[in-house]
């Protein structure tokens, strides 16, 4: 199976450079679908290509990534993006988790952890560079600032589900491990954030790993 790759960036080299990657390992199922060199193009390639993966810089002109990804949300792109920027402020990291986004990776990583994290992410994982987490906790804590979050509304089921959400697991692995269909998985992830407030899963894998969950 082939996943197209949209690449959202305003440097040019960074653009060539992730398609030149991503064709030196075909083995792997990515390809550059296309690339876009601002915001606005990049939403425009996002809605009419439909790619399956989508690589999005935050530090762009005019038209920010942070702003890219809401309108890309809001116009129904629901496939994964994952932010690939220089960037580690708390604030851009919280909001750009809290919006939807599948991923935060630094650009100074490894080209081989950069296609490691495309394929966790195709497979229904989060993926945040590790550098980035103690900087995620703290990020969290101050977006959220939530501190009424409680246990108690949560089923056993529904808690062994949260202390898989902080060790990463995607779905397809919750349901693996605890032997039960991957839509009940979906279902149980759902149910525990809705209790908890919570927008994202990555919202309560972070409160699970700061409450030793994780």
């Amino acid at each position: 199976m082939t996943h197209r790759v949209l690449v959202i960036d305003d440097h040019p080299l960074l653009r060539k450079g992730i398609g030149q990657l991503l064709a030196l390992q075909p083995e792997l199922g990515f390809e550059l679908a296309a690339e876009a060199g601002s915001g606005q193009a990049g939403l425009e390639a996002a809605t009419s290509l439909q790619p399956d993966l989508i690589l999005l810089d935050l530090e762009m002109p005019e038209m920010g990534g942070i702003e890219t990804l809401r309108a890309l949300r809001e116009h129904g792109v629901a496939v994964p993006i994952i932010i690939l920027t220089a960037s580690a402020r708390d604030e851009d990291i919280a909001e750009s988790l809290s919006l939807g986004a599948s991923g935060y990776l630094l650009k100074d990583m490894d080209p081989e952890r950069l296609l490691e994290s495309l394929s966790r992410v195709v497979d229904g994982e989060i993926v945040i560079s590790p550098a980035l987490t103690r900087t995620l906790c703290r990020a969290m804590r101050r977006y959220q600032g939530n501190s009424d979050i409680t246990l108690g509304r949560l089923t056993a089921r529904e808690r062994e589900i949260l202390a898989l959400l902080a060790r990463g697991f995607s779905n397809k692995l919750m349901a693996r491990e605890l032997d039960i269909t991957e839509g009940t998985a979906k279902v149980h992830v759902r149910n525990l954030l809705r209790k908890m407030k919570l927008r994202t899963r990555v919202e309560a894998a972070v409160w699970a790993v700061q409450n030793g969950l994780g």
